[in-house]
Formats: C-alpha cells, structure tokens, sequence
C-alpha cells in the first residue's frame, strides 16, 4: 500500500481505493485485450459504450432505482448543476423554488438559482455560523413549489442530513457531492440527485447525475444542447467528447463498492466506525480538540475542528504533513482543520490519524 494514499484526508479531491488506483495505473499503459492506454481509447469505441452502460447499471444497483432512472455522467462539477436545475425547473415560473441554506456549498447554488426565477429560502443557518441544521418544527415547505433544493452533506462546515427533507408532491433535488455512495438512503423520492466525483466516487471531471424521468419532460427544448438534461440522456452522457478517463475511474470504484466492499450498508457501517473512532477522540480530549457542528448534526465525511490557538493549529498541520498526513487543513472560507474521511479512507488510516492526534494533544498539553 502507498502510504500517501493511505493518509490522504483531503476534503476534495479524496482517496480512491487502493485497488482502483493500481488497476489504473496499469491500463495508463495498457488496457487488457485493447493494447492502448486508456487515455488514448476512442469515446465512440465499442469499449467505451460498455463502459457507460455497466457504469449506468451499476450507480441504478447501488441505489436500488430502476430504468425510470437516468444516469448521467456530465461535466462542469456541481458547479453546473447549480445552474442546469433552475435553468430546467425553474425558467419562466412564477411561484417561488425552495432552498435550504445550511453552509458555503448551499449558498454557492442559490445566487445561480436567482438568475433564473424566484426562490425562497425555507431555512437558513447564516444566524448560527452554520453550526447545526434545521429540526422538522424549523421547515416549511410549499406544495407549490417547482421544487426544492437542498444540499445533503455541507463538506465545509461538516454537517450531514440523516434524513430525507421535503415533500414528497415537490421535485426534491439534492447536491449528494461529498456524501453520495457512502451510505443508503431512500433514494426513489428524490427526482434529481448530482454528485461531482472527486470526494467518493472518482477523480475530478465526472459529475453524476440522476434523474427521473417525469423530470427530463419538463426540459423546454430551449436550452443549449450541453445544458439539457434530455439531449444528454439520450445520448448516455455521450453527446460531446466525454472525460473517458475520469467515467472508467467512476466505474472501477462501483465494482469495488459492490464487489469488494458489499454494498452501501457496508459501506455505511464502515464509514460509521470511523466516524466513531476519530469524534470519539476529540470528545474525550477535554477540549484540546473541539468539534464545530452540533453533535447531532455533525458529518460522517467531514471531521471539522480546531484546537485552542491557532499556532497549534500552525504546528498540527507541519507535524502532521511531516509524518505523512496529508489534506488537514480546514476550508480556506472558515479556517480550523478537516479530516475528511470518505469511503476509499480505511479504519486503519483513521487510527493511524488518531495516534497522531493522540499523541500531539498530550505533548502539547504538556508543553
């Protein structure tokens, strides 16, 4: 195993699985029974449409969806989708979309929503500092709405939904980017669901996408080409010159999630004791460590904190990048630290980290 891979707690782009990164590193050179890199494979290939289609059945069998479900591989990141949904949904429409703003990622979406029409924020979390979300009493939602948008894992701040929000009569669009194949989840009542792919899923340059059919009919038609959501499905994510590199990495992490991992349910319970091990850490450090989400709403992908001055913080971040760490420094927007610990980061790396951590603490504390 490298250890810099090992160690990797980055926020974005994260881990891949160890496998997937040998096998790729392989096919750079040579992919089997082709005798080319996969660089180099042609995205109108016979192999790369076998690609998409495996691709496309095996995101459906993660999520237990069935073909009324498109699966997009687009580009542009979440960034687009901020975009492309409003622009699909909401152009030319009188009553108002629903946000949910619970931290930096939710708020990116809605000045691109504005662009296009009316919104509403049902919720906001700006008085907090973006330290907890919304209970059920704190939410309102509107049976007129064209839709509601909401953001299911805040990698920022390190806030996650352990449920599903809305109502089930409103399109419900969720940015799963830095939660998406981590966990189950009811995923039938959602109409649209978009992930970029450099937190669980793959390198940067895919963004998934998934839609509903019901939902596709509501294009225009008077969208640019590259901005419908039907003229990509009908093209399976094909309709321009594809990142052919970056869905093929997609597709070597989905046969580990289900070959070598299990499932989701696995997966879920893999990324809980993990979760476990390292709060458990910071709540037993009589402070040294200190969480910033409210316990009941903190992340299981994004470990936020900080410690009691920022010159330890200083000294954390040097030490830990000298023992090989690497990836601990918090978001540029709110400082602090971050272990981000997504599906490929494995328990014994998490505790690799928590030794550190332990270790730093004590002699700190000492000092």
């Amino acid at each position: 195993m490298n250890l810099q891979n090992s160690l990797n707690f980055s926020g974005g782009p994260g881990a891949l699985p160890e496998n997937v990164l040998s096998q790729l590193s392989e096919e750079i050179i040579k992919v089997p029974g082709l005798g080319i890199s996969v660089l180099g494979i042609s995205h109108r290939s016979e192999w790369f449409a076998e690609v998409i289609s495996e691709l496309e059945d095996n995101i459906r069998a993660l999520l237990g969806l069935n073909d009324k479900y498109h699966v997009l591989m687009l580009q542009g990141g979440a960034t687009q989708q901020f975009s492309m949904v409003p622009m699909t949904l909401l152009r030319g429409k009188s009553t108002a979309a629903e946000y949910i703003q619970t931290g930096y990622w939710s708020g990116k979406a809605i000045p691109e929503a504005k662009l296009e029409g009316p919104i509403r924020i049902v919720w906001s979390g700006d008085s907090t500092s973006f330290k907890r979300l919304p209970t059920d009493d704190e939410l309102c939602f509107s049976p007129d709405a064209p839709y509601m948008h909401y953001i299911s894992n805040e990698t920022v701040e390190g806030l996650q939904f352990q449920r599903v929000l809305g109502r089930n009569d409103v399109p419900r669009i969720c940015d799963m980017s830095s939660d998406f194949l981590s966990k189950p989840c009811e995923f039938e009542r959602f109409s649209l669901i978009y992930a970029h792919a450099q937190k669980n899923i793959g390198p940067a340059g895919i963004t998934v996408v998934v839609v509903r059919d019901d939902l596709i009919e509501h294009s225009s038609g008077k969208l640019p080409s590259f901005l419908d959501y039907k003229t990509q499905a009908k093209a399976h994510s094909n309709f321009n010159t594809p990142p052919v590199f970056a869905i093929y990495a997609v597709l070597l992490v989905t046969r580990w999630l289900l070959n070598d991992i299990g499932g989701l349910k696995y997966m879920d319970q893999i990324n809980r004791r993990k979760a476990e091990l390292l709060y458990g850490l910071i709540d037993e450090s009589d402070g040294f460590f200190q969480g910033r989400a409210n316990t009941a709403d903190r992340s299981l992908m994004n470990v936020v904190f900080k410690l009691p001055k920022p010159e330890l913080e200083r000294r954390f971040i040097t030490e830990s990048q000298a023992a090989g760490f690497s990836g601990l420094s918090g978001h540029r927007a709110i400082g602090g630290l971050r272990a981000s610990i997504y599906n490929a980061v494995t328990i014994a790396a998490v505790e690799e980290l928590m030794n550190f951590m332990d270790v730093f603490w004590r002699k700190s504390v000492r000092s």
